[in-house]
């Protein structure tokens, strides 16, 4: 029978697994020994290497060289042995090999990182499905953002965050946040192989820990999924490159990496939550003084207006007259200072109505909201300002003495509907009209003016000229 040849690694070569072939394209890793002159890679088995140089006389002991993975940078075909035999022909002295393992190791763990990310799992399960760098498609898979720590307020979560910041470094300072084996050797030296153990363990900790840093800085409200998954991705690729020496992530260690990134996504999502809720609030108290003006200056226009009435209507009386057009003016001047003041004193009266811009979101889509501005129509025309293409149309303008109530019980029906589910400050709602009105009358009895179409004007007057590529396919 034919023996077939094997491959023959020069001395200071990892040694790869039976029957290992170099793939189409290999060459070896430029940090490894060069081969001596006429050194032959293929032998038959059972044949001592051909051109073997001669053994030359050194004091060191026999070498040994660590084989964390093959030769083909494949981690799964991890060599059992923690040492080899050398030989005293090797080129390379036990420190040269130990730094060359060291950084062979690093490489091969950049490598590692990288490749998980375009590569199969153990499982055959694809990576990039699990750990997708697209934002867009992130927010759209993960939904509406739950928090994992719900807090009051942000300032407590970055007090938790300092604490768990505490918390890390001093498990890195105890030596707990990577784990690996005291057995390991190395040139035939238990000493040895520890040191070598513990100078990898620091370097596959800074390896992960730059990739969780690197997650925490480039964290967006609501990719969380994405982080926490690349650091799964990292700690399995340190495991599996740290398998010989028995070297991976503590549990602990992982756990409070995690929890920062949960924290820290969650702080993220309070402050602009703040923010938001702050911006709401400066715009209401805007809009109260705004109001309180108007009311004010409409009390001094009144008042005036009823002093030359009264004035008048007293100068008649005098001379024996009387004025019924004057009185009832009067009357009429009156009432509307009662009214004023009743506005002015009950903050929560006021104006619920609903619109629509067809030509901005479409024939099904209403907006739903409150003013208590004396001229309500300047709040929708403000709200048809530079923001949007088009105009708004008015379907209905509802006075109520409790329109805070009104608004909430209509914004409460159509919840589930909002166009935008993630800030519920907002008041678009993906409903007709007729559906509004529908539920007003149910609320409130018969009203005396909705107007059930939008007019559209400067929309459907825009339309025609408008590109064809331009045009949406969905209802407008």
């Amino acid at each position: 029978m034919i023996k077939q040849p094997r491959f023959n690694p020069a001395p200071g070569w990892p040694t790869p697994p039976q029957g290992w072939e170099p793939p189409a394209g290999w060459t070896p890793d430029p940090s490894w020994p060069e081969p001596p002159d006429g050194w032959q890679l293929w032998i038959s088995d059972g044949d001592a290497p051909v051109d073997d140089p001669p053994a030359e006389s050194t004091d060191d002991p026999p070498a040994t060289v660590p084989d964390p993975v093959d030769l083909n940078g494949n981690p799964d075909a991890i060599v059992d042995s923690g040492t080899v035999d050398g030989s005293a022909s090797d080129v390379a002295t036990s420190d040269e090999l130990s730094t060359v393992a060291l950084q062979a190791q690093v490489r091969m763990l950049e490598a590692e990182l990288t490749a998980l990310r375009t590569s199969t799992s153990d499982t055959g399960e694809d990576i990039n499905e699990y750990v997708i760098l697209d934002d867009d498609r992130v927010l759209q898979s993960v939904g509406i953002y739950r928090y994992h720590h719900p807090l009051e307020a942000a300032a407590a979560f970055k007090a938790r965050l300092d604490e768990l910041n505490t918390a890390i470094v001093g498990t890195v300072k105890s030596g707990q946040a990577i784990e690996a084996s005291n057995l390991f050797t190395f040139d035939n030296s238990l000493a040895k192989g520890r040191k070598m153990t513990a100078d990898l363990s620091k370097l596959m900790l800074r390896a992960y820990n730059a990739e969780a840093d690197n997650s925490v800085r480039a964290l967006r409200v609501g990719n969380v999924t994405t982080a926490r998954k690349r650091m799964e991705s990292s700690r399995i690729a340190i495991a599996k490159l740290g398998a010989m020496m028995e070297m991976r992530i503590s549990d602990r260690f992982h756990a409070l990496r995690l929890a920062e990134i949960e924290l820290t996504a969650d702080w993220l999502m309070k402050k602009q939550e703040e923010k938001e809720a702050a911006r709401e609030e400066r715009a209401r108290l805007r809009e109260e003084r705004r109001v309180q003006q108007e009311l004010s200056a409409e009390r001094e226009r009144l008042d005036k207006e009823r002093s030359h009435l009264s004035n008048a209507l007293d100068a008649l009386q005098t001379s024996g007259g009387s004025d019924p057009d004057l009185e009832a003016r009067l009357a009429q001047i009156d009432a509307a200072i009662e009214q004023n003041d009743y506005r002015a004193a009950n903050i929560r009266a006021g104006y619920v109505y609903v619109i629509s811009n067809r030509g901005a979101f479409g024939s099904g889509v209403v907006k739903i909201g409150l003013t208590r501005r004396l001229e309500p129509l300047e709040r929708v025309t403000e709200l048809g300002g530079a923001s949007v293409p088009f105009r708004f149309d008015v379907h209905a303008l509802f006075f109520s003495e409790d329109a805070v109530t009104l608004e909430n019980e209509l914004h409460h029906h159509f919840a589930e509907r909002a166009l935008n589910l993630a800030n519920p400050r907002k008041e678009f709602f993906f409903a007709t009209p007729a559906e509004v009105r529908d539920v007003l009358e149910a609320k409130m009895g018969n009203l005396l003016e909705f107007t059930e179409h939008a007019e559209a004007a400067e929309y459907l007057q825009s339309l025609a000229a408008w590109p064809a590529d331009a045009l949406s396919p969905g209802p407008r």
